[in-house]
C-alpha cells in the first residue's frame, strides 16, 4: 500500500469544521443562526459521509453525496461573501480547503471504481 503523502479528505473535513466554527461567530446574529447553522451542519454532514464511506461497502453513494454538499458548501461560503459576512481572505481561505476536499473526494471515487471495475472483470483461462 502506498504511504500517505498530505491530508485526506476526513482530515482536511474536520479542519475545515473546525476553522468555520470560529469563523462563523462574527456573522451578524441572525444570519449566525440561519446561514451559519446550514453551513454547519453541512460540513457535519460531509464529514458524516466520508466516515460513512471509509467503513462502508457501498462507498460510491457516500462518495457521490459529500461532493454535492460539498458544492452547496461553496455556494454557501460564496453567499457569506456576497453579504459581507466574511472578508476576502477568509473567503480564499475556505475556497482553497473546499477545492482540496472536492479534489480527494472526486480521486477516491475515481480509485472505487477503477478497483470495482477490476473486480467485475472476468478472468481469461490460461492457454
Amino acid at each position: 500500500m502506498a504511504k500517505k503523502t498530505g491530508p485526506d479528505s476526513l482530515t482536511l473535513t474536520y479542519d475545515l469544521l473546525k476553522w468555520s466554527i470560529p469563523a462563523i461567530k462574527s456573522f451578524p446574529r441572525d444570519q449566525r443562526f440561519m446561514l451559519g447553522d446550514r453551513i454547519e451542519n453541512h460540513i457535519l454532514d460531509v464529514l458524516e459521509l466520508l466516515i460513512s464511506a471509509r467503513y462502508s461497502r457501498d462507498k460510491i453513494d457516500c462518495l457521490k453525496k459529500a461532493n454535492l454538499k460539498i458544492e452547496v458548501l461553496r455556494f454557501l461560503w460564496r453567499l457569506s461573501l456576497d453579504l459581507n459576512y466574511l472578508n476576502s481572505r477568509r473567503y480564499e481561505h475556505v475556497s482553497v480547503l473546499m477545492n482540496d476536499i472536492g479534489r480527494l473526494i472526486g480521486s477516491w471515487i475515481k480509485y472505487v471504481k477503477a478497483r470495482d471495475e477490476k473486480i467485475r472483470q472476468p478472468v481469461s483461462p490460461g492457454v
